[in-house]
């Protein structure tokens, strides 16, 4: 038995060495993903978000209203982005996404504190994610002993007392006892289905090079759109079972419910796939190998999992992480099946998230078109 060498070790180290610096791919990926996991999670992340939009519907344009109206935009939680006439319009803005509370103001709401009538106020809050408007709705708890204290003054002194002259009442729309599980369980059906079409398809290509089946697809007359959609299809059919299994344990396991059409979450899911699918097709074409394949999906899916809003809330991030999750098709689809799940949205609710899906289809398909070769290097 021969004894321990040390310079043959090192030989082997220097070789190895040398080997890993040749494949750039895997050695940009061993400093890249920590970096990016530094970024995000230093800099993107932020369960405890500030500045939500709200739209109010304010009846009694009086002193005290807008006192407690700067008092819960002092809070750093309420932005006010929409000043509405009915309370339907606002309904209607927080079906859309496009507000994270309604706040409404009764017309006698005035006269009726001044009495000592303690009238209410309503915070309506979209809910389907929870994380995201727990902290706004708990700060909402000091602002009925607080907001009024530099006004109730004078003859008005009493009403400083216990308890409170008024009271918001909270109404979580979509998901009235908070449940995490009505959030996470429908955005599981966008993370899967991005990990696993996103890395099959990545690896399609690349597998055909490794086995040398190559040269007789190349030998074939089948053009390159043609070979795209025959490897594409097969995994839309993957797709679609998963997201079977996924609503069945949705249903039977977590109650989740259902409020929207299941031919349209069909349709719409449909898109989603073929995104992810042509980003898939793409990474193969740039891949050497199964494994730069499989680090190329890796480098794709954090930041999608993490910058789409079903880890963290999605308004949490800074503007600059926000403009990278809009980029992202998860992002949209997020939206899409917690909007048709949770609140019942129809067609007309869901298409102003169908257009980012499809820019990004048409662009990661292009790019795929052109970078797929007819004959080997």
């Amino acid at each position: 038995m021969k004894s321990f060498s040390l310079g043959r070790t090192l030989a082997v180290f220097i070789k190895e060495f040398q080997q890993m610096l040749r494949d750039r791919l895997t050695f940009a990926m061993a400093f890249g993903v920590p970096v990016l996991q530094l970024i995000l999670f230093g800099y993107a992340i932020n369960t405890d978000p500030k500045g939500l939009p709200t739209a109010i519907v304010s009846a009694d344009n009086s002193v005290l209203t807008r006192s407690i109206v700067v008092a819960m935009q002092n809070t750093g939680y309420f932005h006010i982005t929409h000043d509405v006439a009915s309370e339907r319009e606002a309904e209607a803005l927080i079906e859309l996404g496009e507000v994270q509370f309604m706040v409404s103001i009764p017309v006698d709401f005035s006269r009726r504190l001044v009495r000592g009538e303690r009238p209410a106020i309503l915070v309506a809050a979209d809910a389907t994610d929870p994380s995201a408007s727990g902290n706004a709705i708990a700060a909402l708890g000091q602002l009925t002993t607080q907001a009024l204290t530099s006004d109730l003054k004078g003859p008005l002194q009493g009403l400083n007392s216990t308890p409170a002259p008024f009271e918001i009442r909270v109404h979580r729309r979509y998901n009235p006892e908070g449940l995490s599980r009505y959030n996470i369980v429908p955005g599981l059906i966008g993370t899967i289905l991005t990990m696993t079409l996103v890395m099959l398809t990545g690896i399609a290509m690349t597998r055909e090079r490794e086995r040398g089946t190559m040269e007789n697809l190349l030998a074939t007359p089948v053009r390159p759109f043609e070979v795209m959609i025959g490897k594409i299809f097969p995994y839309i059919v993957i797709g679609y079972i998963q997201l079977l299994v996924i609503l069945s344990a949705a249903a039977l396991l977590f109650e989740v419910p259902m409020q929207g059409s299941f031919l349209l979450l069909f349709g719409m899911i449909g898109v989603f796939m073929l995104a992810n699918l042509a980003v898939g097709f793409t990474f193969s074409t740039l891949a050497k190998n199964q494994l730069q394949a499989m680090q190329m999906t890796f480098f794709f899916f954090l930041p999608s999992l993490l910058l789409s809003g079903f880890m963290f809330p999605f308004r949490g991030m800074p503007e600059w992480a926000q403009w990278i999750g809009e980029a992202l098709p998860l992002t949209h689809f997020l939206r899409i099946v917690r909007g048709i799940m949770l609140k019942g949205n129809d067609a007309t609710r869901v298409m102003h998230e169908l257009w980012p899906m499809l820019l990004f289809l048409f662009a990661a398909g292009v790019v795929a078109l052109k970078r797929y070769k007819q004959t080997l290097d």
